[in-house]
């Protein structure tokens, strides 16, 4: 007869890891984001970015035409940073 024993906290790290790396994995097929897809991935609105973050010399930006776009990997690290600024300053 054959016993199986299954760690189920180590199976569910391993589930939350392959997640993660497939969410990560995914995020990256975008090259550039659109203003329409900055206000979707922040789930703010256009004028809310304006008055937050956006004319900040940090935040990676290119106007093409009439039409704003944003490296999607420069940009996700610097909503990274930018959101860990507004916890600190919450905290103090």
């Amino acid at each position: 007869m054959l016993s199986v024993q299954v760690d189920e906290s180590a199976v569910q790290d391993e589930i939350r890891r392959q997640v993660s790396e497939r969410l990560r994995e995914a995020d990256t097929d975008l090259v550039f984001w659109d203003a329409k897809e900055l206000m979707r991935r922040t789930c703010m609105s256009w004028n809310f970015i304006q008055q937050q973050f956006f004319f900040d010399p940090r935040f990676p930006k290119v106007k093409v035409g009439n039409k704003w776009y944003f490296p999607a990997r420069e940009a996700r690290e610097f909503l990274e940073q930018w959101i860990r600024e507004q916890m600190r300053r919450v905290v103090s």
